[in-house]
């Protein structure tokens, strides 16, 4: 195989064609105000309510609040490589697309194909812990075997049949975005509003049950006692990463991931009305709210309960703002039933955008020749990809409904570290090969802030369990078979003579 048909690079003169020729293509409804919802949707779900309590309890107390500051630190170097591209090439598709016009047919397939474990095996795992939470707050209502998967059985022997409530919010969701992209924006805006609205009452309310003794000292000190886990397990906080700077960088490794979910903005440009000016109030813009949130909702939380409860598993990750709130907000328990509400609402929008992601990369990679041509069909009123939306409704129900959450793993993440480091390496690559092409927005201080961003995602990829590697990389095999096998031979760009547009 010729190495040149590998690394055939897209054309940005073809991509600007593409962008501009809206009367057939996905329709342009979006606007700032839309994309930063977007945004904002995609990030903050069950993560601030889980991590925050994880990072604080074994290993940055208080400080928290710092490690939520150098993960946003570390997130923006990839968010500012993502608003320069994507205000720059307005295509759907987000970091395929930017790999394809940069270093090739092959790394765009490997991307696109890594972006699958972002967002669509993302969207199934986050419809399972959706079910979860909306029996929790049914208060158990749910028959086991018809709120979980085949694969699990229960304490007192009962099976899992299937998982219906992961199944009814992937296909509800499916169905909006097939109805029109305004209208799922809509709806994620007023999403957004609920969580944040209830994020913001607990942090006002909260702020006036923060206890100071709780914030001091700041950090985890290293005379910190051990803490008791129960079954003869104990905490030790004399490790490195379990105080000081080094527990607060290790925070930072642990609420990184809360942080991820503004690059599915990016999947959005060819669809936003103005994306030379509003993809970069999108991206950079969702990631600035969140983090005003995160670093709030964290001081609050380590004020009103000291970091040693949340060791405890019982009181610490998803019960931890439950928690909180009926050991030391007395009066206000109503506000645990709404955090549940908010982490229900939190799902639901995540789930939102990255269905909606996947099906833009995937009209992308169709309309590229890489993928079946079905899946880049739009339905002729509402001009949305309903084929691959049907598709993606299909599959990651399927997974939502009969497989366990925990196979998934960690594999969004490294799916989407890996998006992120493409991403930063193919802004330095267009600057030295197309320094001339007009920049709406630019990123700053280029190589350096690309080179931080890939370090960082380099790092945390690195940090990941070695299973999850594995499973990552034989994900990766099975993708580039499916490239050599098909879509080398339906590419448009090598085979001009057997695709035309």
């Amino acid at each position: 195989m010729a190495k040149n048909k590998l690394f055939t690079v897209k054309p940005l003169a073809k991509l600007m064609a593409e962008a501009t020729g809206d009367e057939k293509g996905l329709k342009r409804t979006l606007g700032a105000w839309s994309l930063l919802a977007l945004g904002i949707g995609a990030i903050i779900g069950a993560g601030l309510f889980v991590r925050t309590a994880a990072a604080a309890g074994g290993h940055a107390g208080s400080a928290v609040t710092i490690s939520f500051i150098i993960a946003a630190v570390g997130c923006a170097f990839a968010g500012l490589c993502y608003a320069e591209f994507a205000s720059m090439i307005p295509i759907a598709g987000s970091a395929y697309t930017y790999a394809y016009t940069t270093m090739g047919e092959i790394v765009a397939w490997i991307i696109g194909w890594a972006l699958i474990l972002e967002y669509a095996l993302g969207a199934a795992t986050v419809s399972i812990a959706w079910s979860e939470y909306l029996n929790n707050l049914l208060g158990g209502a749910i028959p086991y075997n018809l709120c979980h998967s085949p694969f699990e059985v229960a304490a007192d022997g009962t099976h899992g049949l299937i998982n219906l409530p992961a199944l009814f919010i992937i296909v509800v969701l499916s169905l909006l975005l097939i109805k029109g992209t305004s209208e799922s924006a809509i709806v994620n805006a007023i999403i957004v509003f609920i969580k944040v609205a209830i994020v913001l009452v607990f942090i006002a309310i909260g702020w006036g049950f923060i206890n100071p003794l709780n914030h001091a000292p700041y950090m985890i000190p290293a005379t910190q006692p051990s803490i008791d886990m129960g079954g003869g397990k104990f905490w030790d906080y004399s490790e490195f990463f379990h105080h000081g700077f080094g527990g607060v960088m290790q925070g930072a490794a642990i609420v990184f991931f809360a942080f991820i979910g503004f690059d599915a903005v990016s999947t959005a440009a060819q669809e936003a009305k103005n994306p030379k000016r509003d993809m970069p109030i999108g991206i950079l813009g969702s990631l600035a709210v969140c983090t005003i949130l995160y670093i709030l909702f964290a001081h609050v939380l380590t004020g009103v309960a000291p970091f040693t409860d949340f060791i405890d598993p019982v009181k610490g990750k998803e019960a931890s703002v439950s928690y909180a709130i009926q050991q030391y907000m007395h009066g206000y328990e109503w506000l645990g039933t709404a955090v549940t509400i908010a982490i229900l609402a939190g799902f639901s929008s995540v789930m939102l955008v990255m269905l909606m992601g996947q099906s833009r990369v995937f009209f992308s990679m169709s309309h590229d020749g890489l993928l079946p041509k079905m899946l880049s069909d739009l339905h002729s009123k509402y001009r949305t990809p309903y084929k691959a939306n049907i598709v993606l409704m299909i599959g990651v129900g399927i997974f939502g409904a009969f497989i366990p959450g925990s196979v998934a793993g960690d594999l969004t993440s490294v799916g989407t570290l890996f998006a992120f480091i493409l991403v930063c390496l193919g802004v330095i690559i267009l600057r030295y090969k197309s320094p001339e092409i007009p920049r709406a927005f630019k990123t700053p201080l280029v190589p350096l802030v690309p080179i931080l961003g890939i370090l960082v995602c380099g790092l945390m990829i690195a940090s990941e369990p070695g299973q999850t590697l594995i499973m990552s990389f034989i994900w990766m095999v099975a993708g580039l078979a499916f490239y050599f096998l098909y879509s080398i031979k339906n590419s448009k760009l090598n085979n001009p003579h057997k695709n035309k547009d």
